[in-house]
């Protein structure tokens, strides 16, 4: 493997850990040799997610609450140097903005917006020490670009790439980068669930993305593992597209 490429002896925490994006994240990180703690709402998911993991960890998780989000957080650090935090987890519901529920709006931002920010407070003081650290959040095309239907989802996606910028610049001094993926039209579960509902949908988004293929979980991953390694020490403050050409700019 290129030199730079190895994530020996480093602690992972992937938010989201059991959605398809967040296991081929932790599974890739995972295979750079990384420890990898699997968070979610779902544990059992987690738990699934982390069995295939060598030495992966499952932890409870739920971003809508900050008592969770913290004794997730002293949980994690007891007895470990967490050096790596993909902010990965998020809530999407999908509704023209003029019929959006507000308390849609408070779920969606605790979840893709607080919740990181919170976590980010807690352990990035421990990547500062040390000198060491990588922070991915896992943001959207749709909220780089727009998207129908997702204007309150887009909006607390977008905050992500303000809060990246910031930490990339109060911690670049101690080896600590900060950096936005934004997933473009992406075969999971999810999609299937809506494309269900309306036949024809996942051909019909194929055809737009000059790639003529949605991403796989697996694409957004490798860019993911990428920023966390040394290879990617001097990549900071950036906001990255897995689109497929969708977005280009």
């Amino acid at each position: 493997m290129m030199d730079g490429m190895r994530l020996d002896g480093r602690v992972a925490v992937v938010t989201g850990g059991a959605g398809a994006i967040g296991a081929a994240v932790a599974a890739d990180l995972t295979a750079l040799g990384a420890r990898v703690v699997v968070a979610d709402v779902d544990l059992r998911g987690a738990e699934r997610v982390a069995a295939g993991l060598a030495g992966g960890v499952p932890l409870a998780l739920d971003l809508a609450s900050p008592e969770s989000v913290e004794r997730f957080c002293r949980e994690v650090v007891a007895g470990r140097d967490v050096d790596v935090l993909v902010h990965n987890a998020g809530v999407s519901i999908v509704e023209p903005f003029t019929e959006s529920d507000p308390a849609g709006w408070d779920l969606m931002w605790q979840v893709n917006l607080r919740g990181p920010m919170l976590m980010t407070k807690l352990l990035l003081p421990g990547m500062l020490r040390r000198g060491w650290g990588r922070l991915v959040f896992v943001s959207s095309d749709g909220a780089r670009a727009g998207s129908g239907g997702e204007g309150a989802y887009a909006a607390t996606k977008a905050g992500l790439f303000g809060l990246a910028k910031t930490l990339a610049r109060e911690a670049a001094r101690a080896n600590v980068t900060s950096n936005v993926v934004c997933p473009g039209p992406t075969d999971t579960p999810m999609l299937r669930r809506v494309s269900a509902a309306e036949p024809g949908l996942v051909d019909r988004i194929a055809r737009t993305i000059p790639l003529r293929r949605l991403g796989t979980p697996a694409d957004v991953a490798g860019l993911v593992a990428y920023l966390c390694t040394d290879r990617a020490a001097y990549v900071t403050g950036q906001t990255l597209s897995v689109s497929g050409g969708v977005t280009m700019h």
